[in-house]
């Protein structure tokens, strides 16, 4: 009988396999292969970019070390996603180590500004600009930091040591044993993305508007989970409703608070682990995308300190659910 172990293995693989094929076939089999024959192949990238948020959900697996059992491998197929992904590994991974770190601390709390330094109005462009896009394309730009010298970067890891952010501790995890790693794989995005751009030739704008869909779609759901939740608490993290199909899909990354409690739990695990915590949602997962709209929120808000009502499970049509419980996800 395969052991656990081995199916986790082969479902990984799979996995990875589905991921960066989906990938080859956005980057240079619709513009070699497709375009060539018809202009509308490139409808093909909207479905794909939809991969988006699956593809980071693998990403993630292999940031805590859950894709794989061996760590080696597990690190490789992790850069390999990141080149695909657009971002340097070591650089989202230190990045998303250090969120479980500080989330909800000064450090890293997105929508939260201090009143007495700044307001509404200062602070919402930046806000919004990272909201729709801005998060992802801040991690894809980091390519071009390369061929910097080190130096350069302890100057910039000086000019951005702040209270109110983690980008100082994120140079000093890149630049200590693993700025080689970075710049290697830096440079492989760039001749990764160039090729690609070079493929599409007159259709290059089709590939520039599939990575604008993917900066949004990656960039608007990040925060989801966080938005208006209690400050100074790095577990605390929200579970969005969505169907268990589109949950499947996600690779469980809904259920977020669960994965903040127990970041070493592998995917398939979290949905046992949310049940015997009881099984109950804060609010469906489109809610919490959208009411990201509303913008900063001043540190001394009471909406911060205030926990959300949490729901249970919509039940299926042969268990009837209480009334107006679909009207609170």
């Amino acid at each position: 009988m395969p052991s656990r172990t081995s199916g986790a293995t082969t479902t990984s693989t799979v996995l990875v396999a589905g991921a960066l094929g989906s990938l080859s076939l956005q980057l240079f089999v619709i513009p070699l292969v497709l375009l060539p024959r018809s202009n509308a192949y490139g409808w093909l990238l909207v479905p794909l970019v939809l991969t988006s948020t699956p593809f980071w959900s693998i990403l993630h697996e292999s940031i805590h070390g859950s894709l794989l059992r061996d760590r080696t491998w597990n690190d490789r197929l992790g850069r390999a996603l990141g080149i695909g992904y657009g971002a340097p590994f070591i650089l989202l991974k230190s990045g998303h180590l250090l969120h479980h770190r500080f989330s909800r601390t000064p450090r890293e709390r997105t929508e939260v500004y201090e009143p007495a330094k700044t307001t509404w109005a200062a602070r919402a462009p930046g806000y919004y600009l990272r909201l729709f896009g801005g998060l992802y394309l801040a991690e894809a730009a980091s390519v071009i930091l390369a061929l910097a010298p080190r130096r350069l970067w302890h100057r910039l890891r000086h000019l951005l040591d702040t209270p109110d952010t983690v980008t100082a501790l994120l140079f000093d995890a890149i630049t200590g044993r693993k700025l080689g790693r970075f710049r290697l794989d830096a440079i492989l995005i760039v001749l990764a993305y160039a090729g690609a751009l070079t493929a599409y030739g007159p259709h290059w704008w089709m590939l520039l508007m599939a990575l604008a869909a993917r900066a949004v779609l990656v960039s608007v759901a990040d925060n989801a989970y966080h938005y208006e939740t209690a400050l100074d608490e790095p577990l605390e993290a929200m579970n969005l409703h969505l169907p268990r199909t589109l949950e499947s899909f996600v690779l469980a990354f809904n259920l977020h608070g669960v994965h903040h409690k127990h970041p070493g739990l592998a995917w398939p695990d979290l949905r046992g682990a949310f049940e015997a915590d009881g099984g109950r949602f804060e609010m469906g997962w489109w809610r919490a995308v959208a009411r990201q709209i509303r913008g900063p929120i001043p540190a001394d808000s009471p909406r911060l300190r205030t926990s959300l009502p949490a729901v249970d499970e919509p039940r299926t049509s042969s268990t009837p659910s209480p009334a107006g419980r679909w009207s609170r996800l």
